[in-house]
């Protein structure tokens, strides 16, 4: 079930909320726990009981690791079978698949494909749960007696398909204790409407061009056609990802929840550590914390730092899907972040601002061809049509700029950069203190809101292309 949808919107969302504020208090975990299990079982009931397992293989370890005897085991054991299951739903195919090459050449009999269908949020509830463990192993909390509260955090539905990965420290005083108030709700309610607009408005139009282009013939592409495919592209995956985070932070608002950013504007980035740090806020940081600190971070040999950033960035490009592309794109991105650490970064700092801008965005863009183009050698192919021009062909990609597509494109620069927050700083700082002005703001404020989620509705009943990217990770 997407959240943009109209059976999302208008059945599933209405319905949890009032039976979510209409049941007393210490009913509301287990009604948003069943409401999150339909929600998922929506996408295939059959893998809801990998789900299910999850959630009771986590509580068993959870209190095995909290004993004072074998918690190193137990914890090992605990990551390694989740860690297990999802190599076996994500990985199987792409595993047996590259066997087969090899024994191809070897002349040995191939193995037959197991063609195991990947269950949706696979990746994102396997992490959650990961923390969970090792959050207790690290004594920052306690371990989870009551099964409900486990259960509703690995599964809870505003972020159990696409994240944000919400690490469990995070959110455990949150499962025992939060706060209600109109405020909150209705600022979830803004923030819901805000990352649905970015979804339907703006990240579905350039998903029409990005895939009109990314899935044609690439030897018939010219250069400027090439570049408009892959910078549709970057703003379809920002747009697409941030608007669904949006979503999340906005119903986890709705239900008392309060979860970490996602993303930080990183397009106006000045180097791929900061890009980083701006991008996929919560995927990078449960690496950082649960994988490069302990390999030794930066705490070691310099050598030893550099191998540690490829072998994050290898598995950040295979966490995102089972192929070559994707673990190629995870080095090309961890490559730059060791020539930064090797100086890149200070020579950086010592040039003009708009270079260190070109720059990361240069090597983003590219790097999303290895992330969109599943074959690598049409990866390359595309690269170096960025390049070098197909000049026996006539370009034709102003054609793609009708009207429509003008305005989506200059929203989407403007909303990829801190022009909004920086009005709404200086409005802040010089408006909102007069009582008028401040009535007649919140008065707009609110109707553009109202009319942006009747707009998306309207997007929505006509069936518009509404694909959503993070649905296979």
């Amino acid at each position: 079930m997407l959240f943009s949808s109209p059976l999302f919107l208008y059945l599933f969302l209405p319905v949890t909320i009032l039976v979510f504020y209409l049941i007393r208090k210490e009913l509301k975990n287990t009604v948003l726990l069943f409401a999150s299990l339909i929600f998922y079982a929506w996408g295939g009931v059959s893998y809801s009981a990998i789900l299910v397992l999850s959630i009771l293989l986590n509580y068993l370890f959870g209190y095995l690791i909290s004993l004072k005897k074998g918690t190193k085991l137990f914890l090992g054991l605990g990551v390694g079978i989740n860690l297990g299951v999802l190599v076996v739903f994500k990985y199987a195919d792409f595993i047996v698949e590259n066997l087969n090459n090899l024994f191809l050449n070897l002349d040995i009999k191939p193995i037959g494909q197991p063609h195991i269908l990947l269950p949706i949020g696979i990746s994102f509830f396997t992490f959650q749960a990961i923390s969970y463990l090792v959050d207790v192993y690290r004594k920052e909390v306690a371990y989870q007696k009551n099964l409900i509260n486990l259960a509703l955090y690995i599964s809870l539905f505003p972020q159990l398909i696409a994240g944000p990965i919400v690490r469990y420290h995070d959110i455990a005083g949150q499962l025992f204790k939060r706060s209600f108030s109109i405020n909150k709700f209705g600022e979830g309610v803004q923030r819901f409407i805000i990352g649905l607009s970015k979804k339907v408005l703006l990240a579905n139009n350039f998903a029409l061009i990005a895939d009109e282009i990314m899935d044609s013939t690439y030897s018939d592409l010219t250069t400027p056609t090439a570049w408009l495919g892959i910078i549709a592209y970057a703003f379809q995956i920002y747009f697409d990802f941030s608007g669904y985070s949006d979503m999340a932070i906005g119903l986890g608002k709705m239900f008392g929840f309060t979860f970490l950013e996602n993303f930080n504007f990183p397009y106006i980035s000045r180097s791929i550590k900061e890009f980083w740090r701006r991008w996929h806020i919560s995927l990078s940081t449960w690496f950082r914390d649960y994988l490069y600190i302990p390999l030794g971070g930066s705490r070691l040999s310099n050598n030893r730092t550099y191998i540690n950033l490829l072998i994050v960035f290898i598995l950040t490009g295979l966490w995102h899907g089972a192929s070559w592309s994707f673990l190629v794109w995870g080095l090309f991105h961890g490559f730059f972040l060791v020539l930064e650490k090797l100086g890149l970064d200070k020579l950086l700092n010592k040039t003009w601002i708009p270079i260190q801008h070109f720059y990361t965005l240069l090597v983003v863009l590219i790097g999303w061809v290895f992330f969109r183009v599943e074959s690598i050698d049409d990866a390359l192919f595309f690269t170096k049509r960025l390049f070098v021009d197909n000049t026996a062909i006539e370009s034709n990609w102003m054609s793609y700029f009708d009207s429509r597509f003008i305005i989506v494109f200059f929203i989407g620069i403007i909303s990829s950069t801190n022009f909004f927050p920086w009005v709404a700083a200086i409005y802040d700082q010089r408006i909102s203190h007069y009582k008028v002005m401040e009535i007649i703001t919140s008065g707009f404020y609110i109707i553009a809101i109202g009319l942006l989620f009747i707009t998306c509705t309207f997007y929505l009943v006509a069936g518009t292309y509404n694909p959503f990217i993070y649905f296979r990770f």
